[in-house]
């Protein structure tokens, strides 16, 4: 898979989804193409200015490059966290969630492909190529709406328990940090005084 296949196949997918669906996918490479690149130091000092020019960020024509990568660095956000694949989403009134970094467990396919896969576990007996092939696709027939909504279901009680942990840490956390800055109180004072 790469960007190119996924972005073909997605824009085939955008027009049948309903508007203000929610579109959740990971952070995998083919899911993250930058809409734009962003300037580095291999760019020419002239590519960089004429990015910033573009971007209504001023800066001074004496500046050396690492100086205008500076200035870039300070607008990435504003200008270059933009996806292809959001931007394809939009344009049809489709938002898409990004899950967090190394966290399959809160993507609700990956409980639709064990059932899949578990499906075919079950129920092979050859181990031919065309029999698995046949096999999953019978075991995604397998994976009703109600299936799907249990899933889901439980990526909700994930989160939620998250949530609750980060609150404990939270909570844990802040008793913890010592203060060592100078105190108000005499009790650190030495005999010297």
């Amino acid at each position: 898979m790469n960007a190119d296949c996924f972005e073909k196949w997605f824009s085939e997918v955008l027009p049948k989804l309903k508007p203000n669906s929610v579109v959740v996918i990971d952070n995998a490479p083919y899911h993250s193409r930058k809409l734009e690149s962003l300037p580095t130091m291999s760019w020419t000092k002239a590519r960089i200015q004429e990015w910033l020019t573009s971007k209504s960020v001023s800066f001074e024509a004496t500046m050396v490059k690492a100086n205008l990568i500076d200035i870039v660095r300070q607008h990435k956000r504003e200008h270059f966290d933009k996806y292809v694949v959001d931007e394809m989403a939009m344009q049809h009134g489709i938002i898409v969630l990004r899950l967090p970094p190394y966290h399959c467990e809160l993507n609700p396919i990956e409980l639709v492909w064990a059932q899949a896969k578990g499906y075919v576990a079950k129920n092979n007996k050859t181990f031919k190529m065309a029999e698995v092939k046949n096999l999953f696709e019978e075991g995604l027939q397998h994976i009703t709406a109600e299936k799907w909504s249990s899933c889901i279901a439980h990526i909700i009680k994930e989160e939620d328990n998250m949530y609750g942990l980060d609150n404990m840490i939270d909570n844990v956390s802040d008793r913890f940090i010592i203060n060592v800055t100078e105190s108000d109180s005499d009790d650190f004072s030495s005999d010297n005084e």
